[in-house]
């Protein structure tokens, strides 16, 4: 199969390992099912990327099992670290937060993360990765490959979808502090962005990030329901 969509089903593959992983260890943290991730679908990009990175990077190593380790360590602690700053800043809210954690850094990252991502590097060099190209194999490139174009132009509708409603929402919050008349505009937006996705993404989005820092999300009810009543 071409590489660029062989790397693809195995960034996918993961992503939705990594969703699965993380969804159940939140769930049980907070003793209920919680849909992980910003996305629609059951999938963590984060996930997929730092496999991705490891497999392509750490293979040359799997002779030195500590190596493998310590360069997981740094790489996915690296990845978590970027991947929190540019949200934070693209979307000017925490996703999440380490701070109560011992050995955090910024809060973005932790010491027990940087462990379990040095045993999960651990995981992916010397049992996932082979298993999974054994499961790839036994499909065949052909039907793998129809899996995996499906499955790709799944995930770009989801990632358009995802970031236009947060886009949305970003500029209805900077809206409301506009000193001119918008209430039509506010009509519009609640029918658009309240009535077809607060209920369901906003929602979603709560959930799966117990810790985000919910007041932009009352900012924007609350500015909604003053202007409404104008």
């Amino acid at each position: 199969m071409n590489t660029f969509f062989y790397l693809f089903i195995v960034f996918f593959t993961y992503s939705v390992i990594g969703w699965m992983v993380e969804s159940l260890y939140v769930g049980i943290k907070f003793k209920n099912f919680i849909n992980r991730g910003f996305l629609i679908g059951p999938y963590c990009p984060i996930y997929g990327c730092g496999s991705l990175v490891m497999i392509l990077y750490l293979e040359q190593y799997r002779d030195n099992p500590f190596t493998v380790f310590l360069l997981a360590v740094v790489i996915c602690s690296f990845l978590e670290y970027i991947t929190s700053y540019i949200m934070e800043k693209a979307f000017k809210t925490r996703w999440w937060d380490y701070s109560d954690e011992k050995f955090n850094l910024n809060g973005r990252i932790c010491g027990k993360n940087a462990l379990l991502f040095g045993f999960g590097g651990i995981g992916v060099i010397y049992f996932g990765h082979p298993f999974l190209n054994n499961i790839y194999n036994m499909i065949g490139d052909k039907a793998l490959l129809i899996i995996t174009i499906i499955c790709m132009l799944i995930f770009i509708v989801d990632v358009v979808i995802s970031f236009n409603v947060i886009n949305r929402f970003k500029k209805t919050v900077t809206s409301i502090d506009l000193k001119r008349d918008s209430t039509q505009d506010f009509k519009k937006m609640v029918s658009e962005t309240i009535m077809e996705n607060r209920k369901v993404f906003q929602s979603r989005l709560l959930k799966a990030f117990p810790n985000i820092n919910p007041n932009r999300f009352k900012e924007f009810s609350n500015g909604i329901k003053t202007r409404l009543k104008m």
